[in-house]
């Protein structure tokens, strides 16, 4: 019967992704671009001062640059290791090359669904809270089409994708310091409890030491890789767009296998329209919503143009793809140790411990979010952190082929949703990107009010009003 089950979730998935949401993905990513004008492109200058944001002003909430790394947290995960060394495998060199494509198109759902976020966030005793189910509620008077979502959500990324990154590491962990894996289970828990159950503020704060230190010390690597190699480098590229659009791959049906693995390693690495990161973006106080999009967006381009691409050249520069048998973490171990020295295969686990716990505590969050929009309960909070810690065990110990099929049907339903609800409200996000753009034009440092767009409701934290009671209070 479980087999059975397996069966039939795991042919829904293959529906679902290779065909329903790659499609949809695409079209509303080329929709977006054009619709918005690039905005994606047109604000990325903005990144790097916005970097520099200070933390918030009441000492509640979190900051623009912590709310970032918790999203990327949940994002850049062992997916960037063993993912991309699949995609190079199965899809040759030229899959790099349709994976910075899609992840181009795909800021532009990124900055729609984030701007959404914070234009419709809600504040709470620990700063602000939303995300999709957040917009569903209030943009489009739907909480029930909410509480799916959240529910879809916290299953998915809140528990069994959690289950997933402990698993994981215990193996990284069992195959390079031969680390038992109840050990490692005892490990990942306690780590794992003392975030998660210091609420928000812990989890922003862990983020934002973890991120950087793990995104700068795994691109050095690989530009130490790139730069002891540097003869080869016009090579590499030639493979790449050779592969992408060479008559050979062309004749051979190996363009084909490029285009689809490419395609969809950027959606799975960068989650942009998934409607994942907005539940983080939304945590940050920021002046003007899109301040936070243009955040997001270059998570997006960290986590798939840079973090992506460094697997990809360790790679391809080591020429480790071109042997039999190697494929997902094992090639990235193989491609790195041959480069680096032995010292590679430990580098490695380290990059998967960081990546994975990263995952956790990002991932966790999400959970948070969704449960305080269902119910805000303590005692539901309480068996839901509970839950995470059991998940984390169970993951530690276990093989999850079916759970693993499960939270990809979730995830992907979920992603599904929310695509189709940020396409209805991308009218709203023109406006405030245009009342953003108008300041702008003015030299002003722009700040978002709800009264200065058009047609706006239920927006609870951006009026002149409020703002005059929390000066006064």
């Amino acid at each position: 019967m479980l087999k059975l089950l397996n069966s039939f979730i795991s042919a829904s998935n293959t529906i679902l992704w290779s065909y329903v949401l790659i499609v949809l993905l695409i079209a509303v990513g080329i929709y977006f671009t054009v619709y918005l004008k690039g905005a994606q492109f047109k604000f990325f200058g903005q990144t790097f001062k916005l970097l520099g944001g200070g933390k918030p002003k009441d000492g509640k909430g979190v900051s623009s640059f912590q709310a970032f790394c918790i999203s990327v947290a949940s994002s850049v995960g062992t997916g960037n290791l063993a993912g991309v060394a699949i995609a190079v495998s199965v899809g040759g060199p030229g899959a790099v090359f349709w994976m910075w494509l899609i992840t181009l198109l795909g800021a532009g759902s990124s900055f729609v669904e984030n701007t959404l976020a914070q234009v419709y966030k809600v504040k709470d005793k620990n700063g602000y809270r939303g995300g999709p189910a957040y917009y569903m509620e209030k943009a489009l008077g739907k909480r029930k089409l909410g509480i799916i979502f959240s529910v879809l959500i916290t299953i998915s990324f809140g528990l069994v994708f959690n289950s997933v990154q402990a698993n994981t590491i215990t193996f990284a962990f069992e195959e390079a310091f031969g680390l038992s894996r109840l050990y490692g289970a005892i490990i990942i828990i306690a780590l794992t409890s003392t975030v998660i159950f210091g609420g928000v503020k812990r989890i922003a704060q862990v983020a934002e030491v973890i991120v950087p230190v793990m995104a700068v010390a795994y691109v050095l690597v690989a530009l130490f890789v790139v730069f002891k190699n540097i003869s080869q480098l016009p090579h590499v590229f030639t493979m790449i767009f050779e592969g992408a659009f060479g008559l050979k791959q062309f004749t051979g049906g190996g363009i084909g296998a490029a285009i689809m693995m490419g395609i969809k390693r950027g959606l799975f690495a960068n989650e942009a329209g998934m409607g994942s990161a907005p539940n983080a973006a939304a945590a940050a106080e920021v002046t003007h919503p899109v301040n936070q999009a243009i955040m997001q967006v270059f998570g997006v381009f960290l986590n798939t143009i840079v973090i992506c691409s460094a697997t990809a050249f360790i790679i391809l520069v080591s020429g480790a793809n071109q042997q039999e048998g190697l494929t997902g973490i094992q090639l990235t171990q193989t491609a790195l140790s041959s480069e680096v020295g032995a010292w590679g295969n430990i580098f490695i686990a380290a990059c998967t411990f960081m990546f994975a716990f990263s995952s956790i505590i990002g991932n966790y969050y999400y959970g948070e979010s969704n449960i305080e929009f269902m119910n805000g309960s303590k005692t539901v909070l309480s068996i839901f952190r509970f839950a995470v810690i059991g998940m984390v065990f169970i993951g530690s110990m276990a093989s999850l082929d079916m759970v693993w099929n499960l939270a990809d049907l979730f995830m992907g339903l979920m992603a599904l949703l929310n695509i189709v609800v940020i396409f209805k409200l991308s009218k709203i996000v023109l406006k405030v990107i245009q009342d953003y753009a108008a300041q702008k034009r003015e030299g002003k440092d722009p700040v978002f009010y709800v009264e200065n767009v058009d047609g706006l409701v239920n927006v609870e934290c951006w009026s002149k009003d409020r703002e005059k009671i929390q000066h006064s209070a």
